[in-house]
C-alpha cells in the first residue's frame, strides 16, 4: 500500500553526517518517498569539503551530557553490527587525558543509565604502557588520572561516509552533484525548492538543509530581504586544522595496538588536540587545537556573518604555517619528541558549523513553511552518522521526543559564548596574513 502520509518530494541539501544519514533513514522508513540529496561534489569525489569527508574520525560516547552519551551508545550498536558500518570501525580504545572533572562525570553518566561499558579511571604510569608505550611521552601536566574507554575507537570516516551514501542510493535515493545557489519560495513564501548554480530550479515539497558551515551564507543568498530566515547568532562556520605523518617502518607496527589519543595540554593552546592511527597509511592523524572562524560582511545585507572561503574547495589544502604547526603540536601533545612532526606530509582545514551551546539544530525553520534544517556537528556529530538520520525523520515526521525538539530547535535560548573556549574567536585572516579569506557568499 503506498504511503500517502509523507509529502511527494523530499530535497535533502548537504550529503555530509546529517544529510546522508537522513536519505538513508528516510527512504528506509518511507520506501515511497521520491528523496534527492544534492551535495556539490559527487560522493565517489576523491576529496570534499564536508567536514565529515576525512581520513578517519573518533567514535565515542563519553560526555558530559547525558542525551548525547545515550545517542553514542547508541551509535555505537551499529558501528559494531549494521553491513553499512562496520566494517569502517575500529574499536581501539580512547585515551582522554584532561585536568578537569571530565573523566569521572562521563563514567557517572554511564553509570546513571546502567550502560554495559568498559571505561575506568587509569594512573598516568598505567596509561604510560598502553599500546606499547605510545603515550609515554604525553603531556601530563596538572594530570593525576585519565579516563580510559576500551569501548570506543575510530572510524575511516569518508569509507564509512560514502557506504551510508550509496546504501541510500541503492535504496531509492536519487544524487545529484551540483552546486545548490539558494532557495525558491512559492507566492505564499513557503519554501518550494532549490535553484542550482546553472540556474536549473529543483522542485519539492520541502527541503532540508544538512548544508553545515556553508549554512548562514546559503540561507542569506537565499532570502537577503527576510531577516527571520537568516541564521543570526545560532550558527557559526568554523575551522580546525588536521594533518597526517607518515611513521618510520620501526614504529609503524604500534598503529595496531594504539588508542586514541584525547589531551586538552597545554590548556593555554586553546581546545583538546588528539591522534588517531591510521594503519593502512602507516600515517598517524591529529588535529590541533586552536579553533578559527572567517568573519565577512555579507555584500547584500552588511550582515556579518562566518562562513568558508569563497574557493570550491574552501582553499581545504592551503593551510598557512601557524596552523600547520598546530597540527604538529599535537604529536607533541600526545608522544613527545618520540614522533618528529617534521614530516608531517597533509594538511587540511576542516570546515563545520557550531552552536554556541555545541547542540545540533535538529528542526523545522520558524520562518519558512517547507524548510528544515539538520546541522551544526560542531565537530562532534561525525560519530552519530547510524543514527542521526533517524531523529532527523522522526523531527520530519513530528515525533521528535519532546526533549530533543526543545534542544535541538531552530528557535531557542542561546547561551553566552564569553569564556566558552569551544566557541573560535580567532580570524582566519589572522593567520592568512591577508584581509579578508573570501566570503563564500557568491
Amino acid at each position: 500500500m503506498a504511503d500517502t502520509t509523507q509529502p511527494k518530494t523530499t530535497i535533502i541539501v548537504g550529503a555530509g553526517v546529517f544529510g546522508a544519514s537522513a536519505a538513508l533513514h528516510h527512504i528506509t522508513k518511507h520506501p515511497t518517498s521520491s528523496i534527492t540529496l544534492i551535495d556539490r561534489d559527487p560522493y565517489t569525489a576523491p576529496t570534499r569539503v564536508a567536514a565529515s569527508w576525512d581520513w578517519n574520525k573518533v567514535i565515542r560516547s563519553d560526555y558530559l551530557d547525558p542525551t548525547y552519551t545515550r545517542l553514542g551508545l547508541e551509535a555505537q550498536q551499529l558501528w559494531r553490527s549494521s553491513p553499512v558500518f562496520q566494517e569502517y570501525y575500529h574499536e581501539s580504545g580512547v585515551v582522554w587525558i584532561s585536568p578537569s572533572t571530565f573523566g569521572r562525570t562521563a563514567i557517572a553518566n554511564f553509570e546513571a543509565i546502567g550502560a554495559d561499558v568498559d571505561v575506568e579511571m587509569i594512573s598516568v604510569e598505567e596509561t604510560k604502557k598502553l599500546g606499547g608505550g605510545c603515550f609515554a611521552e604525553a603531556d601530563y601536566t596538572g594530570i593525576t588520572e585519565v579516563l580510559l574507554d576500551r569501548s570506543s575507537g575510530w572510524a575511516e570516516a569518508k569509507e564509512a561516509l560514502g557506504s551510508a551514501i550509496r546504501a541510500a542510493v541503492d535504496a531509492g535515493v536519487r544524487y545529484v552533484a551540483a552546486e545548490v545557489a539558494g532557495l525558491v519560495f512559492d507566492e505564499e513564501g513557503r519554501c518550494a525548492g532549490v535553484r542550482l548554480a546553472d540556474g536549473e530550479v529543483l522542485a519539492a515539497d520541502r527541503v532540508v538543509l544538512c548544508t553545515g558551515a556553508y549554512t548562514p551564507a546559503l540561507l542569506i543568498n537565499s532570502a537577503p530581504g527576510d531577516e527571520k530566515m537568516h541564521a543570526g547568532g545560532r550558527i557559526l562556520a568554523f575551522g580546525v586544522t588536521e594533518g597526517t605523518v607518515p611513521l618510520e617502518e620501526g614504529k609503524a607496527g604500534m598503529l595496531d595496538t594504539m588508542p586514541v589519543g584525547i589531551n586538552d595540554n597545554p590548556l593555554g593552546r586553546g581546545v583538546d588536540a588528539g591522534c588517531l592511527p591510521l594503519p593502512k597509511q602507516g600515517e598517524i592523524k591529529t588535529w590541533g587545537q586552536i579553533l578559527f572562524r572567517n568573519t565577512v560582511t555579507h555584500p547584500l545585507t552588511g550582515e556579518v556573518i562566518s562562513t568558508p572561503p569563497v574557493a570550491a574547495d574552501y582553499n581545504q589544502w592551503d593551510v598557512p604555517p601557524v596552523l600547520k604547526d598546530d597540527a604538529r603540536h599535537a604529536l607533541k601533545s600526545l608522544f613527545g619528541d618520540s614522533i618528529s612532526g617534521e614530516k608531517m606530509n597533509k594538511f587540511r582545514i576542516c570546515w563545520d558549523a557550531a552552536t554556541p551551546s555545541g547542540d545540533f539544530i535538529v528542526s523545522p525553520h520558524s520562518g519558512c513553511e517547507g524548510l528544515f534544517v539538520a546541522t551544526c556537528g560542531s565537530f562532534h556529530g561525525f560519530k552519530f552518522l547510524p543514527v542521526i538520520g533517524k531523529y532527523v525523520v522522526q523531527m520530519l515526521d513530528g515525533e521528535l521526543d519532546a526533549e530533543l525538539e526543545k534542544k535541538w530547535a531552530w528557535d531557542r535560548e542561546l547561551p553566552p559564548t564569553e569564556g566558552n573556549k569551544q566557541w573560535p574567536t580567532r580570524e582566519y585572516r589572522e593567520f592568512m596574513g591577508q584581509a579578508a579569506a573570501g566570503s563564500g557568499l557568491s
